[in-house]
């Protein structure tokens, strides 16, 4: 996974009343802590750290204003529910060769059987351990030609040499659901009522 190199400054106020400031100047209020160390309030530029979210678990190498670089991970980010900028973020320090625990996104491809079954995500991620510098983004599942009442376990999603499921083996990620049958009742009850209705 490459690195995002983010600029960022150490923030010295705090409240909502700051937060908005900041966030008026287009930049977003986060925290770096880990390693047993006191967490660091920093102000990031909104535009560059909202692209570089898009990429799950994004490694980021911080140059901190007075401070050097930190390589961090999101941990947490928190998103206005209205409409949808970054209010805050938390990360995570890491070192090189450190092991940190993640949840990766499953993505599900292929064409299931035919006769209209539904796939189900029951697990939307996994979690792994994997080296903070190498990451998966995503793990791909096929689904491909799978019938009504299969199921993918997270045993069986493969993983990038290196990454170390933490989720229980035995977890169900996807199952393919049979196709509901259409409800005659309907028909039945508009019988009735015109037999109702001639007599």
């Amino acid at each position: 996974m490459s690195e995002v190199k983010l600029t960022a400054s150490v923030r010295t106020t705090f409240g909502k009343g700051a937060a908005r400031q900041l966030r008026r100047a287009a930049q977003v209020p986060a925290v770096l802590y880990g390693h047993g160390s006191d967490p660091i309030h920093l102000a990031l530029p909104t535009h560059e750290t909202g692209m570089a979210l898009r990429t799950p678990n994004v490694l980021l190498s911080l140059d901190i204003e007075g401070k050097g670089s930190e390589l961090a991970i999101p941990k947490a980010v928190q998103r206005d529910p209205l409409k949808g900028f970054l209010e805050h973020v938390d990360l995570l320090l890491v070192k090189r060769g450190e092991k940190v625990t993640v949840e990766v996104p499953v993505v599900a491809e292929g064409e299931l059987a035919a006769g209209g079954n539904l796939l189900e995500h029951v697990l939307n991620t996994l979690s792994v351990e994997a080296e903070a510098t190498h990451l998966p983004v995503s793990f791909t599942v096929s689904v491909e030609g799978l019938e009504a009442g299969a199921s993918v376990l997270a045993q069986d999603v493969v993983l990038p040499s290196g990454v170390t499921l933490v989720t229980e083996a035995d977890a169900v990620v996807l199952q393919v659901l049979a196709a509901q049958a259409e409800e005659p009742a309907a028909e039945g009850a508009e019988g009735e009522a015109a037999e109702g209705a001639e007599a």
